[in-house]
């Protein structure tokens, strides 16, 4: 059945997507929001709009009683929950379906295979999808750890089992290291996400971050090739394009056929990402994880491939099988999206919530700025410091970092500090401009090169 009222189990940039998405195929929105968000741009674009909670995420956005609770009361038919908060929780997607409603996302049962990191891997090597070198499982204490370590090899990579963000990740040198951080892994994870749970993989010097855009529909499933997000500070990403400039034909083919193998492989539905390490050098890649999700780069996709990533979900989820064949996705161009957060690139980062006295966008048919703000908005400090994307398009790559260049010259957003001055050095470095970048590039060129205030 074709979904007509949606509830929007998220706020910020994506829930003004999600409503866009929904406007765009005729279906009414309704948006959650906690206290703190009753002014934001998203209850204003909504159809309706209910109150779910206090500030604090745990009382409202990741109050998953509430939220469906609302859902059933406004009427709605299905849940989208965007990305973070629940967005990945079995559980959540579990009792939104035994409520009657429909969870715009894969099924429980697959993110809760797919959002376990080491049910993950045995997935991957299940469908012949390479993997990095790691323990078989989970390792059960520091003495199993550092019996993995012993066959896996130094440098090893301790990860949570549960979770993502970068969270409850260390990396062990020898045994003695190993033997001090693994505790702290634990310890991390089972605070973040309630699941102590580890494994090890091994090191990959510099790699490339790849990730693969799949779409399927519980049947079939395709790719709508990959995203490099090799830019990143303290694991979290900053900048992304599409697609990866350090991949040659043969290599984008197989990466982008091994994640759609994936997702066919264990019935995925919906949008989903799957994660590789590129070893650039031996021209090889490695499956680390997949996110069960619509993930926040996602508009470089769509920028080069014409999809709405979004608006497929929606109708994935109203039963709508994917009409999309392999060959109907093709590549035009190059996209680049960049992350602006409200924090003071000058001041190691420093969050600054605030008022937006004012915000303009360039205008160009060649730019876009997914965003909650307009002017007057006062930014909560309750939540993520994500303020918006700007994501350019041009015909190559270099012609798309000019674009970007000059749209970020153009971008005005008077009143909190924001990430705009890192992303205009980024736009200037050589490195960046000849694609020389891998995982561990920023944070070293971040303190080569300080930042000042713009």
């Amino acid at each position: 059945m074709a979904l007509s009222r949606v509830f929007v189990a998220n706020r910020g940039e994506i829930a003004v997507r999600v409503v866009h998405a929904a406007h765009a195929l005729g279906m009414e929105a309704v948006q959650a929001y906690s206290e703190a968000d009753a002014d934001m741009l998203a209850v204003r674009l909504a159809d309706a709009s209910v109150c779910v909670g206090p500030p604090q995420a745990a009382k409202s956005y990741l109050n998953g009683e509430a939220l469906i609770a609302a859902a059933k009361e406004a009427g709605c038919d299905a849940i989208h929950p965007g990305y973070g908060f629940l967005s990945e929780n079995a559980a959540f997607a579990d009792a939104v379906e035994a409520a009657g409603l429909v969870f715009v996302g894969p099924s429980g049962k697959t993110i809760s295979r797919m959002g376990d990191k080491a049910a993950a891997r045995e997935a991957a090597k299940e469908a012949g999808v390479p993997v990095v070198p790691g323990s078989e499982g989970l390792v059960a204490d520091e003495e199993a750890a550092l019996a993995a370590a012993e066959t896996v090899g130094y440098p090893v990579m301790v990860k949570a089992a549960a979770g993502g963000g970068g969270r409850g990740i260390r990396i062990a040198a020898d045994a003695d290291e190993l033997k001090r951080i693994a505790p702290q892994a634990r310890a991390e994870a089972k605070a973040a996400f309630g699941d102590g749970s580890l494994y090890l993989e091994r090191v990959i010097t510099a790699p490339r971050h790849i990730e693969v855009q799949v779409l399927a529909d519980g049947t079939n499933a395709i790719h709508c090739f990959e995203r490099e997000c090799s830019l990143q500070r303290r694991r979290q990403k900053v900048w992304e394009e599409a697609p990866a400039a350090c991949l040659d034909q043969a290599t984008r083919e197989r990466i982008c056929t091994a994640a759609a193998d994936l997702a066919r492989s264990v019935g995925y539905r919906g949008a989903g990402t799957v994660e590789f390490l590129y070893d650039e050098a031996a021209g090889e890649f490695y499956f680390i994880e997949m996110n069960t999700r619509i993930q926040v780069e996602h508009p470089v996709t769509e920028m080069v491939t014409g999809i709405d990533l979004v608006a497929w979900m929606l109708r994935i989820a109203g039963g709508e099988s994917l009409s999309l064949s392999q060959d109907d996705v093709t590549l035009d161009g190059h996209a680049i999206e960049v992350r602006i957060n409200a924090e003071d690139p000058a001041m190691q980062f420093m969050p600054s919530p605030g008022v937006v006295e004012t915000v303009s966008v360039p205008p160009s048919d060649a730019v876009r700025f997914d965003t909650m703000l307009y002017d007057g908005y006062a930014i909560p400090p309750f939540y993520d410091s994500l303020l918006g994307k700007l994501i350019v398009h041009a015909a190559t790559r270099d012609a798309a970092i000019d674009a970007m260049a000059e749209a970020l010259e153009g971008l005005t957003i008077v009143g909190p500090k924001t990430t705009i001055p890192l992303h205009k050095a980024l736009a200037r470095d050589a490195s960046v401009r000849s694609g020389k970048v891998h995982t561990q590039f920023l944070e070293p060129w971040l303190e080569a090169s300080p930042l000042t205030a713009d």
